[in-house]
């Protein structure tokens, strides 16, 4: 179960980048915020549930790399980030990093 903790940690990671983007608009500054603190607890309280079972490095790693995969994916696809075959090559470095901490472990 704290794999699962830790890979919904990750994924609501993504949710606070978002909401601190929707935060630089004067119109959706607060919403913004408001989202950002919401995913960040939510974010924060599953990593701590993972950290039960799963190695505080590791987890942070798996945390972080989900987190940062996700995002980048949203800021291309929703926000017109730049995006390129080594920036690509980049993401899947990180999650191949993932996938290999979850297999040694």
């Amino acid at each position: 179960m704290s794999w699962v903790y830790l890979v919904l940690a990750g994924l609501f990671e993504i949710g606070w980048p978002v909401g601190l983007k929707m935060a630089q608009e004067p119109s959706t500054r607060w919403l913004g915020v408001a989202i950002a603190v919401f995913f960040m607890g939510v974010s924060g309280t599953l990593l701590w549930l993972a950290q039960r079972h799963v190695p505080m490095g590791t987890a942070y790693a798996v945390w972080t790399g989900i987190g940062a995969a996700g995002t980048f994916l949203v800021g291309v696809f929703f926000y017109g980030d730049p995006s390129s075959l080594l920036r690509y090559a980049g993401v899947l470095l990180i999650v191949s990093g993932v996938v290999t901490l979850k297999l040694a472990h």
